[in-house]
């Protein structure tokens, strides 16, 4: 499985609406997130590109688009971080979520209570406690990530994919579906097994096809969790051969959510009427991601128009 120096793989074609304001809320956001700041030179340049306002098209726009820069945030701290720091970071957010009146010091803490603060003031009980429950969840999973990162363990397939539907973030970043369009579904409703699977396809879509367009840059740091070197090692195949049934998984991951879409059953027309604001917003995420994957800097630096044309990837040189 070499890879000689011009190496490059092809992307699936996986088949790829757009907010007015995004632009005024990412420079909101930027603000937000640089103030006070001691995140200077290529750190904060890491955020320049990131255009979150493509992910975040809701009506309350700046707190989720918020959310999407901060959760991008604890990734990239994350990224750099053993198991004890990322314990140490869990500690300090979910301690200032559940007790907001203790000041901390840390700037993840200010950062933190403060969203909180915007958060609560419109959120429902059920919303605020799938928030933080999911955000736990996002905690517990990236310090196991931290863990195969120090031992250098590759996981079998199905250990990664429940461990990825955590490290993604998608859980709280669909909880703000229900923030940002006013819902009040009942828990057992949420809870209900088509709607379950209807978040868990939509999130395998967007973490699985995230997988294939971060993979260049991950590689060449030496980062595995990644779904294509998991299958490259234990099915003992070459790249292209991986991304290719990376993207066969994505398209049935979209089959199984139109699938489920079409077998929901009816909870009277309130419910029916919130249920599909909500699933019509899991379909947006699955779109919007992969439009935002070539339109952010993140992947592709600003090649990502080119990128999405030819699907050809040059794979970068492994770093010192």
């Amino acid at each position: 499985m070499g890879l000689g120096v011009n190496a490059h793989h092809r992307l699936p074609d996986l088949a790829v609406r757009s907010c007015r304001h995004r632009k005024q809320v990412t420079t909101e956001t930027k603000k937000w997130l640089f103030q006070g700041d001691n995140l200077v030179g290529k750190i904060r340049d890491r955020y320049h590109g990131l255009n979150c306002g493509l992910l975040a098209a809701y009506p309350q726009l700046r707190v989720c688009n918020d959310f999407l820069t901060y959760l991008f945030h604890l990734d990239n701290l994350s990224d750099d971080m053993d198991n004890h720091g990322t314990m140490t970071t869990a500690d300090v957010v979910m301690n200032t979520l559940y007790h907001p009146e203790n000041h901390q010091s840390p700037r993840i803490a200010k950062m933190t209570r403060d969203y909180w603060k915007r958060l609560v003031s419109t959120a429902s009980p059920g919303v605020q406690q799938r928030f933080m429950e999911t955000l736990d969840f996002f905690f517990q999973s990236v310090t196991e990530q931290a863990n195969d990162r120090q031992e250098g363990a590759i996981p079998d397939l199905e250990s990664y994919i429940a461990l990825r539907r955590d490290t993604s973030g998608c859980k709280t970043s669909f909880v703000l579906i229900e923030y940002s369009n006013n819902l009040d579904i009942p828990d057992e409703v949420m809870e209900h097994p088509l709607i379950r699977s209807l978040g868990e396809a939509a999130n395998d879509l967007v973490t699985w096809s995230n997988d294939i367009f971060s993979y260049n840059v991950e590689q060449s740091k030496g980062d595995t969790h990644n779904m294509i070197p998991v299958i490259m090692n234990h099915h003992s195949l070459d790249l292209q051969p991986a991304v290719d049934l990376v993207g066969q998984l994505c398209q049935q991951s979209i089959d199984r959510f139109m699938n489920d879409r079409a077998q929901l059953p009816s909870w009277g027309p309130e419910i029916d009427r919130q249920v599909q604001i909500y699933v019509t917003g899991l379909e947006d995420w699955m779109v919007g991601s992969l439009h935002w994957s070539f339109e952010s800097e993140r992947y592709f630096g600003k090649g990502g128009r080119e990128v999405k044309k030819s699907r050809v990837v040059n794979l970068l040189p492994k770093r010192a």
